[in-house]
């Protein structure tokens, strides 16, 4: 089974973190953000990841290069001569994720952060012969997103952008399982999945939405990956408020980032997440910024 990973952005909305790696390589609980991806889709039964990728591709062939005997899933690249929005990978790698098995496929923006249900996602796809399923979260504020009319059978009605009156509280959370069949509707351009693809099969009754019930969230911000790091950390999974503290002072010292005063923001921001943390001496909160560092580094 195949998985392919939009990889492509040049991860505007999280700098200054994306001013020396691209998005997918920022550390986020110890290790790169896509990393936890490919660890939860060889989980599922991937064997193959597409990395469709576009900024900086010398630095993703050198992740290649480390990762790939790490977590014993074949990693290709796809690589675009320009951006291609979130439909046009799938049609440049074409080839590459239908091998006439019909097999479905994953896809997946490298900014998700969730549980990965996606053997359970991946059943239902196929239970229902779905062309196209996607993982849905529910928001209490629904208005900030695109929400999705879902009936009683789970298939997928209408797409509304933003709305001003409640119409649902379930939201596309970036992650999908396809039938080869959808390839077949993808131009080799740049073009949108979520605006010029998905509406055409959920007229066709064939678009489904599987909806998550754990954690999830979209931490291509600043302030949604540092909240995203804290919300981990109290999860019980492998990071703590220290490591956004790290993460943070690592890009600070990086002599090529010019946006030093927005760096010093985000190391303020971490260190009210470490001092807010259980068993942190450093009181009150931002007294000194700089007195959070020897708590960083117990």
């Amino acid at each position: 089974m195949k998985a392919l990973i939009l990889v492509g952005g040049f991860g505007t909305r999280l700098r200054p973190l994306t001013l020396t790696v691209p998005k997918p390589l920022v550390e986020f609980c110890n290790k790169p953000m896509i990393v936890h991806q490919i660890e939860a889709l060889k989980a599922a039964g991937v064997t193959e990841v597409i990395l469709a990728i576009n900024y900086r591709p010398e630095v993703m062939m050198g992740f290649i290069a480390e990762w790939e005997p790490k977590l014993g899933v074949k990693i290709v690249c796809s690589q675009e001569k320009e951006p291609m929005g979130t439909a046009g990978p799938l049609a440049l790698a074409k080839e590459l994720l239908d091998d006439g098995s019909g097999q479905p496929f994953f896809v997946l923006n490298s900014d998700v952060v969730c549980e990965y249900p996606l053997k359970e996602m991946l059943d239902y796809h196929r239970a229902r012969g779905a062309e196209a399923t996607i993982l849905v979260t529910k928001v209490d504020d629904p208005s900030k997103y695109g929400v999705l009319i879902i009936n009683e059978y789970g298939q997928v009605q209408q797409f509304v952008e933003k709305p001003k009156e409640f119409v649902g509280d379930k939201i596309n959370a970036g992650i999908y399982c396809c039938s080869p069949k959808v390839l077949e509707r993808i131009e080799l351009r740049p073009t949108s999945i979520e605006k010029e693809v998905f509406p055409h099969v959920a007229a066709d009754g064939q678009l489904y939405a599987f909806t998550l019930a754990g954690y999830w969230m979209d931490v291509g911000q600043p302030k949604d990956y540092l909240k995203g790091e804290a919300q981990r950390s109290g999860r019980g999974l492998p990071s703590t408020p220290q490591v956004v503290c790290s993460t943070v002072l690592h890009v600070l010292l990086c002599a090529c980032s010019p946006c030093w005063v927005s760096l010093l923001l985000l190391l303020v921001l971490s260190c009210m997440c470490c001092c807010s943390a259980p068993g942190c001496s450093c009181a009150p909160p931002l007294s000194c910024t700089f007195a959070c560092l020897p708590c960083c580094q117990a």
